[in-house]
């Protein structure tokens, strides 16, 4: 049974899985704010930064360069076709501690006719991640928020969706990107991006320092999800 994650509210960890199962219908299941995230009970106000379809030869290494300046972990989900391309941007994430997801090998939406496909992109990437960093990848963004269930089981992957979307990669406009992810912050929020842009590096890097002077800390997407 395949579904699409739209947009939706932040829950609990501990009603991550009853509260898709409730939502299940023929066919489709809808997720409002494309987002499957959930509170912690941790005083701090977390926030996480993710980066889809990367990495990018140039400007995923001016990110890393500003994270690393500002402290800053974020997760990112590659794609691996080009993981295989520029196999020295997998290895500096995860030497810096950013955690790496998987975003299919070729940016490949599921549908009711190709998942098996579908799911062999997961493993490919998996495995072309895994040779790199000698780690197990439990985290997968599925392309356009549409996903199989059944994949949670078979491949041991957890879906990591978002609550803040700010559709970076259709306007070069910084100081609108980051006014709409400012606008929208909140605890436990998970912010959609695209490492493939100068101004997408420019956004983060200012939403980075705006929102660490607001007292927000921010997080890889596991410790949202299961802290």
């Amino acid at each position: 049974m395949v579904y699409a994650m739209k947009k939706g509210r932040l829950i609990k960890t501990s009603i991550l899985l009853a509260v898709a199962a409730l939502l299940c219908v023929p066919g489709v299941i809808g997720y409002k704010n494309g987002a499957v995230a959930v509170n912690s009970m941790a005083d701090s106000k977390k926030i996480a930064l993710t980066f889809d379809d990367g990495p990018h030869p140039y400007y995923t290494e001016q990110l890393l360069d500003g994270l690393k300046e500002r402290g800053v972990h974020a997760t990112f989900f590659v794609m691996g076709k080009h993981v295989e391309l520029y196999p020295e941007m997998i290895e500096r994430m995860n030497e810096e501690g950013h955690l790496i997801g998987n975003h299919t090998y070729s940016h490949m939406q599921l549908n009711k006719g190709n998942g098996e496909e579908f799911k062999q992109e997961l493993i490919r990437t998996n495995e072309v991640i895994e040779n790199l960093t000698g780690q197990e990848v439990q985290y997968v963004r599925p392309p356009y928020g549409t996903w199989d269930k059944k994949f949670e089981k078979e491949l041991n992957m957890f879906p990591v969706l978002w609550t803040i979307d700010p559709l970076d990669w259709c306007s070069d406009n910084v100081a609108c990107i980051v006014q709409k992810v400012t606008d929208k912050a909140q605890e436990n929020a998970i912010i959609l991006m695209h490492d493939e842009y100068k101004s997408t590096v420019t956004a983060a890097l200012q939403i980075v320092d705006a929102l660490q002077e607001q007292g927000y800390e921010f997080v890889t997407v596991d410790e949202i999800l299961f802290d």
